[in-house]
């Protein structure tokens, strides 16, 4: 089944697309909308209007009027000249994420492209060619224009894609693929390189990413709750009732029903601490906020990837220069994101001192077997979670807050959008392993009140974690058991796994 662009797009599809590579295709209502903006621009091309970025130059040479034997040759070294990227390259994912919310956003019907221009998004897409995009240089304004060029260079036939593995000349994959290199007309290279796709479609991916790995947290956060003898009255509905944020209530829903059944805990009902620490007994108002942010980004992504963030926009009969290519809206949420999933990672690591700190956790000292003392255990797992979190407060820094005119001052506010976006993925990933540091520690935590058994649910995910980590009786090397438990945290269908 194949992904038709037609009239919205949602996080799932990208996802389809980006990660599962599900073909995709034009509908003809798409077409007859790409074809009929497509037709008003060419009528547009009779007046000897100045007309931005049809036959005038861009950012601060937007009073340079363009003749209209040179207007084609303005849209091809617009491309060229913009695609200025550095630094390292975008992941596939994320390329291919971009290259589809771009070819949606031009079905619109509001950009004055080519349908041929369309049809050569899709084809690289089908055809899994995969422009070389540097994830560098975008400001966020007028939209992310190196990302793009560098996407728009490739359909030329010029610059690197990346192809069965290889980044090879895009010239020879069209070639391999029997595909023409376009040669764009008036406003097509302007379409093609003003927008918010790639800080769009990487703040997708890393908010797809990352509400499989928070649902995957409180599982985590379950087993270390039963591994330190933690109280589930916390997590009671009737004290969330009272403050009644919906991640809240979500996640102290979702801890009772992974704790339920948890023989550890009906071993200590009574006992008399009255109180766990807050990062046992805060984890619904914790990660209760991040779940709630997570949702929220989510509906501005949404609207964002249905939306038209080019200019000018073309409209029947005029040509409308306004600012929907502006990022501030995707910086925003990017930052916050990051912030969030920072605080993800804090509350994490807690948990994980707790488990292996001889002070506080009730357990054998830093969860070592062994001889005590010539084995360090898991001590130093909880330097690495420190490690990881001290990073994440760097980079949560939100890059919003900061704007360099660029563009002879004609481009005097930025949204450093991309920036976000890009610094949220590593924020992401430094939480995935603070995730997987917990999900072994405490799994192996937890064993220690055998015969006892925790959470009925969760009691078999404990069994997995466990089988792929060696026991033995003395300390020895962890990377790539470490591996395996990553992998397991970051799995779409790990809840699934405990169903």
């Amino acid at each position: 089944m194949n992904y038709i662009i037609e009239d919205r797009i949602t996080l799932e599809d990208v996802a389809n697309v980006a990660k599962r590579k599900m073909k995709i295709e034009i509908s003809p209502k798409a077409a007859e909308r790409i074809n009929g903006s497509r037709k008003n621009v060419e009528k547009l091309l009779h007046s000897d209007k100045a007309m931005y970025g049809i036959n005038t130059g861009f950012g601060g040479l937007a009073t340079v009027k363009i003749s209209k034997e040179e207007i084609d040759d303005l849209q091809s070294n617009l491309v060229r000249s913009h695609s200025v990227g550095v630094g390292p390259i975008l992941d596939e994912e994320s390329t291919r994420a971009m290259m589809l919310l771009r070819a949606f956003s031009l079905s619109r019907g509001y950009s004055g492209v080519k349908l041929e221009t369309v049809n050569q998004i899709v084809e690289f897409l089908n055809r899994d060619i995969i422009p070389v995009v540097p994830s560098q240089g975008s400001v966020g304004s007028s939209g992310d224009l190196a990302p793009l060029a560098h996407v728009a260079l490739a359909m030329m036939g010029e610059g690197d894609v990346i192809y069965r593995g290889k980044v090879i000349d895009a010239s020879k994959a069209l070639e391999i693929e029997g595909l023409k290199p376009l040669k764009y007309s008036a406003k097509e290279g302007l379409a093609l390189t003003n927008g918010t796709q790639a800080m769009t479609a990487i703040l997708a991916l890393v908010l797809y990413d990352s509400k499989v790995l928070f649902e995957n947290s409180l599982i985590t956060a379950s087993i270390s709750i039963d591994a330190l003898k933690g109280s589930t009255t916390p997590f009671d509905a009737r004290i969330h009732e009272l403050r009644p944020y919906e991640g809240q209530r979500y996640v102290a829903s979702r801890i009772m029903e992974y704790l339920a059944g948890s023989e550890i805990r009906a071993s200590h009902i009574n006992c008399p601490k009255v109180q766990d620490a807050y990062s046992l007994r805060a984890i619904p108002q914790v990660l209760g906020a991040v779940k709630d942010t997570l949702d929220y980004v989510e509906k501005q992504l949404e609207i964002e990837m249905n939306s038209v963030t080019d200019n000018p926009l073309v409209f029947e009969d005029e040509v409308l220069s306004g600012g929907n290519f502006h990022g501030e809206p995707m910086a925003f949420a990017a930052d916050f994101l990051g912030i969030a999933l920072s605080e993800l990672g804090n509350i994490t690591e807690r948990r994980i001192d707790r488990l292996v700190n001889p002070l506080v956790s009730g357990l054998p000292p830093f969860l070592a077997d062994g001889k005590a003392g010539l084995n360090s255990g898991m001590m130093m797992w909880q330097y690495t979670a420190a490690s990881l979190v001290s990073e994440n407060k760097v980079l949560s820094h939100p890059a919003s807050v900061d704007s360099i005119p660029t563009s002879a001052y004609q481009e005097d506010h930025v949204s450093m959008g991309t920036i976000a976006a890009v610094k949220s993925r590593k924020i992401f990933e430094n939480v995935s392993k603070i995730t997987a540091i917990e999900a072994m520690i405490a799994s192996k935590g937890v064993r220690y009140h055998l015969p006892l058994r925790t959470g009925k649910k969760i009691e078999p995910l404990v069994d997995l974690i466990n089988s792929n980590v060696s026991h033995l009786q003395r300390d020895h090397y962890m990377g790539k058991e470490f591996e395996k438990i990553l992998t397991i945290v970051r799995n779409e269908n790990m809840r699934g796994m405990i169903e």
